[in-house]
């Protein structure tokens, strides 16, 4: 399995540290995830929905990350957390905190709220002891189309 985490590479790519300092839908300050999304546009329009741009941007870069067949997965389908897709955010941290702090899996497939479940995003626990075999990609840069921009 693949995901595809886009960053600016003024920062790590892909350590948890963002997702600590400022916490996520699923995990709150303090506790590490990194995120990501299952296809290469999903990470795409993660960047744009959290993000005020007018132009592109130049710095992003972004990695594929490759998951192991023997790596565990834990999924979340939309049934399974009440509130996940809400604006306040207190259903899907508290399952995503448990996770975390159960060490349950290295990998959380979550449903992605821009796609209202449609397609998925990506969580990793980089505590568990199966992050070790997940690898990335060298970082390529993001071209952006201009499109997106107008």
């Amino acid at each position: 399995m693949f995901a595809y985490r886009i960053a600016d590479s003024r920062h790590p790519i892909f350590d948890a540290t963002g997702a600590m300092l400022h916490g996520g839908r699923w995990n709150s300050i303090g506790l590490r995830a990194i995120y990501a999304a299952e296809t290469y546009a999903g990470a795409l329009l993660e960047v744009l929905v959290h993000s005020n741009l007018s132009q592109p941007p130049k710095n992003h870069r972004v990695v594929r990350v490759s998951i192991p067949d023997d790596v565990l997965i834990e999924t979340v389908k939309i049934t399974d957390v009440p509130g996940w897709d809400w604006e306040d955010m207190t259903a899907s941290r508290s399952f995503g905190n448990t996770w975390i702090r159960e060490n349950r899996t290295a990998v959380l497939r979550v449903p992605s709220v821009i796609t209202q479940g449609r397609e998925n995003n990506i969580v990793f626990n980089p505590q568990h002891d199966q992050f070790a075999l997940i690898s990335i990609q060298e970082p390529e840069l993001v071209l952006w189309d201009q499109r997106l921009f107008r």
